[in-house]
């Protein structure tokens, strides 16, 4: 089933697949406070991208997810979703139509997995046997079996009840995600495929998202764009993580970032992007890594493996190239 068209042809929501974002000078004071949480913010969000909102506590990411959606008043400024303003908007109704998505999920605990995923089209009016569709393919695209819908939140584990999350998020088909670390709570290494599965997720789905994190190796790793907030909600550095790296707009960014920027770098290409060495014939002696893998992690396998040469295979398990300690540290260079 195609998302857009399924969305599109019953009239539900108003906007296309993904909407364009923009913060004209947002700004939000809260009463009492001597400082804005956030001064003035602007920027602007393609439709289909992800923009992750980085910075340490007290920069205001959360506070322009929460702007973003109504969930608190803006003191100045203005958004516009799809160009239009959000402040013309009916709030409830705006909220039906940004999928939100954050660390401790919010699953309602006694709703079923299928209930709980079909809450938002429930209020939009859809009929039984569509939301009835619409959750088992839902299920299946974040690789949950679609049998997991009669249980309950408590039966799951951390990252199963995160990726029914992510599908009520998108239940609606909305033109816009939220995200307030969503993988925050789970596991390193559950973490980790997590993050890959939403990455091929986006890359079917195409959703406008926002993504707010502390870590700025997530935000290199999740995100097309990201943004850098220095604490009291002032922006740092807006750009692609390549140019955040190689081009840090000031000490603040540049010790934010980390001094690793250039081993940081290699994780924003895979093996399948780069030169290999032409292979020999013969199987190299410490194995092989996907064609798939980042440089960064075929690096580190390198050195796990004390230096020597490995394989890159393809998805049919064929040998590509291979790789050398030698081949890696150029692109360092």
């Amino acid at each position: 089933m195609n998302i857009q068209t399924s969305a599109q042809s019953e009239g539900s929501p108003s906007f296309s697949k993904a909407a364009r974002l923009e913060l004209r000078a947002v700004s939000k004071r809260y009463r009492g406070q001597e400082r804005p949480a956030i001064p003035e913010l602007s920027l602007e969000v393609d439709a289909g991208e992800v923009c992750v909102l980085v910075g340490p506590s007290g920069s205001g990411k959360t506070t322009a997810l929460r702007l973003i959606n109504r969930m608190i008043p803006l003191s100045g400024g203005d958004i516009l979703l799809g160009g239009r303003s959000v402040l013309e908007r009916d709030p409830s109704e705006l909220r039906r139509e940004i999928g939100y998505v954050i660390q401790q999920i919010g699953l309602f605990p006694h709703l079923s997995v299928a209930d709980n995923i079909a809450t938002v089209p429930r209020l939009l009016g859809w009929d039984r046997q569509r939301i009835a569709a619409r959750v088992g393919e839902l299920l299946q695209m974040v690789s949950l079996d679609p049998a997991i819908g009669g249980r309950y939140p408590a039966q799951l584990s951390g990252g199963q009840r995160q990726r029914v999350g992510v599908a009520r998020a998108l239940a609606a088909d909305p033109p816009l995600m939220l995200m307030d670390e969503p993988f925050g709570a789970i596991d390193p290494i559950n973490r980790a495929r997590l993050q890959d599965e939403f990455k091929r997720l986006q890359a079917q789905v195409r959703k406008t998202i926002v993504f707010v994190t502390h870590d700025i190796d997530e935000a290199i790793r999740m995100g097309d764009k990201i943004a850098i907030l220095r604490e009291g909600g002032r922006l740092a550095q807006y750009d692609t993580p390549a140019k955040i790296l190689t081009e840090p707009a000031d000490e603040f960014v540049a010790e934010f970032v980390g001094a690793d920027r250039a081993l940081k770098r290699l994780g924003l290409e895979t093996l399948a992007e780069i030169k290999l060495l032409e292979p020999n014939g013969a199987p190299a002696s410490a194995g092989s890594v996907p064609r798939t893998a980042s440089v960064r992690d075929a690096l580190s396998q390198l050195l796990a493996e004390g230096g020597r040469p490995l394989d890159v295979v393809d998805d049919d398990g064929e040998v590509a190239g291979v790789i050398t300690l030698e081949l890696l540290g150029g692109l360092l260079a």
